[in-house]
């Protein structure tokens, strides 16, 4: 079967790669002092959690002490 060949101009694809907009985005609204307050205490909140949850999971997470040889009281008492 014979195939129809049309002339397709694919200069706009070529070009893609080099198009720049000429639309700006908006400029960027420096937060508020309300705003930089409520970041940072959820940052203070956020890393007070994980120092929390280290410092009562490391005692969970050390080995069980093996009795030692019993004490001089004990052998006393023993006699």
């Amino acid at each position: 079967m014979f195939r129809r060949r049309e002339a397709v101009p694919f200069a706009f694809v070529a070009e893609a790669d080099r198009f720049r907009s000429n639309v700006s985005p908006p400029p960027r609204r420096r937060p508020s002092a309300s705003q930089l307050a409520g970041r940072s205490l959820i940052g203070l909140t956020v890393v007070a959690g994980l120092v929390g949850s280290l410092l009562f999971g490391l005692p969970a997470l050390e080995s069980p002490v093996s009795p030692k040889a019993p004490s001089q009281a004990q052998q006393s008492e023993n006699r």
